[in-house]
């Protein structure tokens, strides 16, 4: 029988495998995997398997997640994405930027790339449609932007970042984290306006109507978002109130965020039902459950073996852009946040030992980045939420194929990135 590491990596490599062909939770099907591995293979009892569970990423990512749960489910996040339009005051030259601007902005508050895309995607792109700008173009200003703020030291994916490097010895970096990758989806998103109708709208220089009012996937109770309500205005004090907590006090974001969803539901703000609809649950066991494999590959020695292979892949001089790279390609057709990120950042100091060079922080930078640049593909969640909000009657094949290419090129734009210019943002 092989030994547990080899096991322990050919689970790992499954899971990966699965999550490029399959439909199936690859969380559900990691645990299932690493069980006969650490019994079987390794000799643990059950209680050792279930010591691996992330308990405390689990309980800080639920908390962030219900907390927004409630502000996307009573209308207030709507209510701020209307109001941010009515700014244009008519001037379609400014819609990509605001696009990018307000996506990025309400992904670093806290919901995270996914629920922002999915609160802005129905609205933006019909709102493009209507005033002239290309889909494609709003589409990559949504994706970019949502993905910008995405590793922000108080958002979901962010937090979950933030626990995988320090637990790789790489904590205390939120600044450079985000910065990081801002730049990276800052730059694509500049690209894309330049070469797909930015100048042009530039060029045109004359008002238009922009409508600020289309269907939301609010419920009908709080539909009436343009004009605020007492509802959102308190839930948006109780949003400053924790960001407050978690930034200048450093109170942790999901115990926090329990406490500050308890009072929206108990004050009447929000409704309990339609915050546990809104919590990505699916993700949370793909999450925890790839983070339990990680934990059997680590202590069985298989997390030695998968550092060994990616060290013959790169050179302490190449390291940065080829990891960009490798983990690029596995993002287009796996999850990010549920794969590659809790696959690869454990892996970080061993890769290091390996190559007998290279900067730990340039290198997990690089990961976070590569993974994250190509999820505007239409094969992402991301990409498919700008496909599903295309209007009616508009045909959707040129968008998908167009964001397709984007996709597939981004895997070499974030290596060129990461070869030439990580370093800056690791100081």
């Amino acid at each position: 029988m092989p030994s547990p590491a080899v096991l322990s990596l050919i689970a790992l490599l499954l899971v990966v495998a699965a999550s490029l062909t399959s439909r199936l939770n690859v969380g559900v099907l990691a645990v299932a995997l690493a069980t006969p591995v650490a019994i079987v293979g390794a000799g643990w009892k059950p209680e050792q398997i279930m010591a691996t569970f992330p308990s405390s990423l689990f309980l800080t990512l639920t908390g962030v997640t219900l907390f927004f749960g409630v502000l996307q489910a009573n209308g207030t996040m709507q209510t701020v994405t209307h109001r941010s339009v009515r700014l244009l005051r008519g001037n379609v030259a400014l819609l990509p930027l605001l696009l990018f601007a307000l996506a990025c902005v309400i992904s670093s508050l806290g919901p995270g790339s996914i629920a922002t895309a999915a609160l802005l995607a129905p609205l933006a792109m019909g709102i493009a449609h209507r005033a002239g700008v290309p889909l494609l173009l709003a589409a990559l200003m949504i994706g970019n932007g949502v993905n910008a703020g995405n590793l922000s030291a108080i958002s979901a994916i962010g937090v979950l970042v933030q626990e995988l490097m320090t637990k790789a010895g790489l904590g205390g970096h939120a600044w450079e984290t985000w910065s990081a990758n801002f730049a990276a989806h800052a730059l694509a998103a500049a690209i894309a306006w330049a070469l797909f109708g930015g100048p042009r709208l530039v060029r045109a220089g004359r008002p238009a109507s922009v409508p600020t009012t289309e269907a939301t996937t609010a419920p009908p109770a709080t539909a009436e978002t343009a004009d605020g309500t007492r509802t959102h205005a308190l839930s948006l004090l109780v949003l400053g109130l924790w960001m407050t907590a978690v930034v200048a006090f450093k109170v942790n974001p999901g115990l926090a965020g329990f406490a500050a969803a308890s009072v929206l539901v108990l004050t009447g703000l929000g409704e309990d039902a339609a915050m546990l609809r809104q919590v990505p649950w699916a993700v949370l066991v793909m999450v925890c459950g790839v983070s339990v494999l990680i934990g059997v590959l680590e202590k069985t020695g298989g997390m030695e073996l998968f550092t060994t292979l990616l060290s013959r892949l790169a050179t302490p001089d190449t390291v940065n852009g080829v990891i960009a790279g490798v983990t690029g390609l596995i993002s287009t057709y796996s999850s990010t946040a549920g794969v590659v990120y809790p696959a690869f950042l454990p892996a970080v100091p061993g890769l290091v030992a390996k190559l007998g060079g290279g900067n730990p922080l340039e290198i997990a930078l690089s990961i976070n980045v590569g993974a994250a640049l190509v999820d505007v593909s239409p094969l992402s969640t991301i990409g498919s939420l700008c496909i599903a909000a295309v209007p009616a009657g508009v045909d959707s094949k040129p968008l998908f194929r167009a964001l397709l290419l984007w996709g597939f090129a981004m895997t070499l734009v974030a290596a060129l990135f990461c070869q030439l210019f990580i370093g800056l943002f690791a100081g």
